[in-house]
């Protein structure tokens, strides 16, 4: 077995308050190299081998700090919550209170809203062992912060494997009754962050249901099948095959920007399940996403429009990356129809998510 690299740490700069934000690299020894903020728990880059063996970076970022502190940038390579997805209306009703949120969407409130976890510094320690490199990243949310009740103590662990996975685990506890959905909005581009469009990139979602939305984006409560729609992923084809179909949802969130509704095994709940398989034809990359969540968010950058830069100067574009974030479904706290986020007192959030990179010949 090669030896494995421990997490590395330097600065990458400083915020306006003087907080210092730093980097810590993952190396597994065998091509596949990460590399993390303590802002936002940002996944700066992923750099995986190609067919060719050449490793290029396959995330979508940004090279220096102020960038990613920006306000309204798309979250690229973040930790999301503590809810992530929409909240319709910026607001919620949990053991009769209601409760307000930021409306940063409008009308409805996204990803934690104005300044949530994507913009706060995050304490790591080195989480490697002799069989896995890793760091984890801690943050305490206060309690009344964006609107969401409890204190809630976060812990996410980032892990490299011999086997070329990335493996998220999320664990939370709270001291009062809220609401919780952690994930990773990492954009993808298997031919290279700097390669443009993701359009030919073939997936297959592991999902025969998806939940539908209105014009704001927020689901109407229906769980309806794929089956003879343009969100049919259940096999493999290319992402732009059908994207600009004459299509109502497809209007509604200019591409695809929809919950899938993961096919589990009975009595599957909470373990590690396929959600999604993306391969690039041109470097033979692939990506396999399992998760323990109940739903994937499909998100073809729709809303990119140039005007960002990556590290290497490259424009992104319209559709420049993918997002599939592991979850559990928009708007939870208001469908009561939806499996639950709540979290009390005497439970604990636990999550997982893996990322498996490979080669085709």
């Amino acid at each position: 077995m090669p030896e494995r690299t421990p997490a590395d740490a330097e600065p990458f700069g400083e915020l306006a308050d003087g907080t210092v934000v730093h980097r810590h690299t993952l190396d597994n020894g065998r091509g596949l190299v990460v590399r993390v903020l303590t802002y936002g728990g940002i996944l700066q880059s992923i750099e995986v081998p190609g067919r060719d063996g050449r490793p290029d970076n396959v995330v979508l970022g940004f090279a220096d700090l102020d960038t990613y502190a920006r306000d309204n940038t798309p979250y690229f390579g973040a930790l999301i919550g503590r809810y992530a997805n929409r909240i319709a209306g910026g607001r919620f009703t949990l053991d009769g209170r209601t409760y307000r949120l930021p409306v940063n969407n409008p009308p409805n409130s996204l990803h934690g809203g104005t300044e949530g976890f994507d913009k706060r510094v995050w304490t790591a320690t080195d989480a490697g062992d002799s069989d896995t490199a890793g760091v984890e990243l801690a943050y305490t949310s206060p309690d009344g912060e964006m609107g969401y009740p409890g204190t809630l103590a976060v812990q996410v662990r980032y892990s490299l494997t011999a086997d070329n996975e990335l493996r998220i685990d999320y664990r939370a506890a709270t001291d009062a009754a809220t609401h919780v959905n952690l994930t990773n909005h990492s954009y993808f581009n298997l031919a290279g962050e700097a390669a443009g469009s993701i359009e030919a990139h073939r997936l297959e979602l592991f999902a025969g249901q998806f939940t539908p939305t209105d014009a704001t984006n927020i689901p109407t409560g229906e769980i309806a099948p794929v089956a003879g729609t343009p969100f049919d992923f259940t096999w493999p084809h290319a992402i732009g095959e059908r994207i600009e179909d004459d299509d109502e949802q497809l209007r509604f969130g200019q591409g695809y920007d929809h919950n899938y509704v993961l096919d589990r095994p009975s009595g599957g709940a909470g373990t590690l399940t396929p959600a999604a398989r993306v391969e690039d034809p041109a470097t033979g990359r692939v990506l396999e996403v399992l998760t323990s969540e109940p739903g994937i968010q499909l998100y073809s950058g729709n809303q990119l429009d140039g005007t960002l830069t990556g590290p290497g100067g490259a424009v992104y574009g319209r559709r420049a990356g993918l997002a599939l974030e592991t979850q559990h479904y928009p708007d939870t706290p208001n469908q009561p129809g939806f499996p639950t986020t709540m979290l009390r007192p005497a439970q604990v959030y636990r999550s997982a998510t893996v990322y498996r990179f490979s080669v085709t010949g």
